[in-house]
């Protein structure tokens, strides 16, 4: 199968693509991405001489460019988007501009050219807060909280409408949060593990409670990978790492493996509307599709630790210019006291 993979220079499409190109798989792959401060093409360093592997740079947006880059192709999986929620907060724009008009203009050209399957990669950002005990179903309403959620959940919808309208051949699924190698470090788990390698202060969001469910990157492509070969067209299919953990014990137990004092824990001001708890039921796929996680999180964390302390040239090349820019505007007034966050509210 030829496959066509949108953000594949990203921390997870990149990963699924060294995936699919390992020994004893027999896929193909067009890589198109636009290389924005998130795309790295070191991160497919280990497969860039594959017969199997070409690079496109393009936008998603731009219909003629996408079309000519995906003829040929058999299938589309699509990464590419503007993921990470604190800048969609602050700037909107692009999350919409990518996520739902770059959505719109790949269902059109993959509707066009034929394609048999276009596998939409989602996120369990768009059922919103889960109360405590309750995990969401992939017949949970959507209830998004950032323009991010709203905007991955706004082209879900255009996938199922395209599935319901025309019978294209789109499955979604939705995973949890992913951790591993590669990881930009805007993200909670990469930063938190940069930082401590340089012994600077963690910032942690309002009271650290917050719970994620953590998903090796390894085993998200695998149940990708499961879905697009055998997941059923118009289906949702959550991908969860049944590991729900909150923020603080999450940095803590960083820190431990790390060797580093929790004097460097330093809470910040909260993100605006930030979701208390999120849980994925993932019985859906384990069931139709035989997938469950294989890495458990201790193991995950250490490889991961491990990972990034051997590789201290690709985070000081993806470290510089526009994410230091970020991290000072957005970090960097945001102190607050733990005593001040240990206040009870108003009522």
């Amino acid at each position: 199968m030829k496959i066509f993979v949108t953000g594949g220079a990203g921390f997870i499409g990149s990963c699924f693509i060294r995936m699919i190109l390992a020994p004893g798989q027999k896929h193909s792959v067009v890589n198109y991405d636009k290389l924005t401060y998130a795309g790295n093409l070191a991160n497919l360093e280990p497969v860039a001489r594959h017969a199997g592997y070409r690079f496109v740079k393009g936008d998603i947006c731009d219909a003629h460019a996408a079309e000519a880059a995906m003829s040929g192709c058999d299938a589309v999986v699509h990464f590419a988007a503007e993921s990470h929620v604190d800048r969609s907060i602050y700037e909107p724009a692009a999350a919409i501009q990518t996520n739902v008009t770059g959505t719109f203009m790949l269902l059109q050209t993959a509707k066009k050219l034929g394609l048999a399957k276009f596998v939409h990669v989602s996120t369990d950002e768009v059922y919103g807060d889960m109360a405590p005990g309750q995990f969401a179903t992939e017949e949970t309403h959507v209830h998004p909280s950032s323009p991010y959620s709203a905007s991955k959940a706004s082209s879900d919808l255009l996938v199922y409408s395209y599935v319901r309208t025309y019978g294209f051949p789109g499955v979604i699924t939705r995973a949890s949060n992913n951790y591993g190698p590669y990881q930009f470090p805007e993200k909670f788990m990469p930063l938190l593990i940069s930082n401590l390698m340089e012994d600077k202060p963690l910032p942690i969001y309002g009271d650290g409670k917050q719970e994620r469910d953590w998903l090796h990157v390894e085993d998200h492509c695998r149940g990708i990978l499961a879905v697009l070969e055998r997941g059923r067209i118009g289906e949702v299919y959550n991908i969860g790492g049944a590991d729900i953990v909150e923020n603080i014990t999450m940095a803590k137990a960083l820190l431990r493996a790390m060797g580093k004092p929790e004097t460097l824990l330093t809470y910040v001001k909260d993100r605006p509307g930030h979701d208390r708890r999120y849980a994925l039921d993932c019985k859906k796929i384990e069931t139709e599709l035989g997938w469950k996680p294989q890495i458990p999180l201790e193991q995950g964390l250490h490889q991961t630790i491990d990972w990034y302390k051997t590789n201290t040239a690709w985070i000081a090349g993806v470290r510089g210019g526009d994410y230091l820019s970020y991290y000072n505007k957005y970090y960097g007034n945001r102190d607050t006291s733990l005593d001040a966050l240990a206040q009870p509210e108003a009522n």
